[in-house]
Order: structure tokens, then sequence, then C-alpha cells
């Protein structure tokens, strides 16, 4: 029996959905800690012939984008999770007013999912005696440990993830040559983002040639636009 379960235990770890709250987290903080250094250094370096106001405008965006990004992933989060509380109480309150007609929504959400409407009823009894509130959270408000919102978690994840990435730009304008800094910047952002496409695919399980294809795109669009700006304000800081 133990073997059975620990076989299942071994099945269940092959799915990828339980990492995609900080999955998604992470990989937006990271993707825009290189894209946003990197387009900010790029833009300044098109502006001028000088390595300190690079430096400069790099480590400030990394510093304000870390902060940002954390402040905001906690505020949405947070706001999901007034949401989630809300909907708990009010569905506490209906089980206490009305919990005939509750289980009888609960059995019409299992007849919709394929049970006969008799199986559907004895199975909303059977788990209304188990935790009437769990099964409704669950199956009526669509909630679970999995999608259930995590702001603290979720504001690190994204904040710690744009530090590392925004690093990586800051370096390359910390040691590499001016002359060359916008193709440098564009060229070790566009590694940067490919390596981060792929450990992205890879740890949620997708396609890696379809994340990098993504990732590259869409950062060659925002670096190559951002450097555009500066060329067009073409003065020396």
């Amino acid at each position: 029996m133990t073997g059975k379960t620990e076989e299942l235990d071994n099945y269940l770890d092959n799915h990828y959905i339980h990492r995609s709250n900080w999955l998604r987290a992470a990989v937006l903080g990271a993707n825009d800690g290189i894209l946003s250094t990197a387009s900010i250094a790029i833009g300044v370096a098109a502006a001028s012939d000088m390595r300190a106001p690079v430096i400069l405008a790099t480590l400030a965006g990394l510093v304000a984008g870390a902060l940002s990004m954390a402040a905001g992933e906690y505020v949405s989060v947070s706001s999901q999770t007034d949401v989630e509380n809300a909907d708990i109480e009010r569905e506490k309150k209906e089980l206490q007013d009305m919990p005939k007609i509750e289980l009888q929504l609960l059995a019409k959400i299992y007849e919709k999912r394929g049970l006969k409407k008799a199986t559907a009823l004895a199975v909303a009894k059977e788990l209304t005696e188990h935790d009437a509130l769990g099964a409704h959270v669950r199956d009526e408000l669509g909630i679970n440990e999995i999608s259930q919102a995590k702001p603290l978690q979720a504001a690190f994840a994204s904040g710690a993830a744009f530090t590392v990435g925004g690093i990586l730009p800051l370096l390359v304008t910390l040691f590499l040559p001016l002359k060359s800094m916008e193709y440098s910047l564009y060229g070790s952002a566009l590694f940067f983002l490919i390596i981060l496409g792929a450990l992205a695919a890879k740890t949620g399980g997708s396609s890696i040639t379809k994340a990098i294809i993504r990732i590259t795109f869409w950062g060659t669009i925002a670096m190559g636009l951002t450097a555009l700006v500066g060329h067009l304000f073409n003065v020396n800081i």
C-alpha cells in the first residue's frame, strides 16, 4: 500500500501547475529586470559619450524597478486576496442561512461536470458532511491551494527576481567598453532573456523553443525602441 502511495505522489509531482503562482511572479520580475534596466542603459548610452550617466541611470532603474515590482505585485495580489476572503465570508453566511439550497447548488455543479443526478447529490452530501465550506470554496468559488493568492510570496519573488535580472545589465555597464556599449547591452540582454526563457519553460514543463522566440521578439522591440529614443535625443549628457 505504501509503495502505491509513493508511486501516486511521484506521478502527481510530474505536473507543474502548483508552481504557476511563484513562477509567474519570478519570470515576470526577472524579465522586467533584464529588459527595463538594459533598455534604460541602451537609451542613455545612445545619448551619452560618458560611462557615469549610463551606470547611474541603470542603477536608479534597477532600484526603482525592484521596489515598484514588489510593491505592485503585493498590492495587486492583496486585492485578489481581499476578494477571495470576502467571497469566503459570504459563503459562510449562505451555508448558515440556507444550507439546503447550498447543497442543491453543489450537487448541480457536480452534475454539470458529468455525474448522474443521484450520484452528484450523494457526493455533495458526503463532502458537505466532511467540510461544507471547503467544498463550496473549492468547487463553487474555484479557490484552491494552487490558485489562492499569496501576496508576500508574489512580492518577494517578483522583487528578488527583478533585482537579479537587473544586476546583469548593470555589470555590463560597469565593465564592458563604452564605445560598443549599446551593442554589448543588446547582445547580453538577449542572451540573458534566452536563458531565462529556457529556464522558465523547463521549470514549467512548457515549450522551450516557443518561450525563447517570444521573449527574444518582444525584448528586441523594447530595446530597439528605447535605443531609437536615445538617438533622437542625441545629446551629450
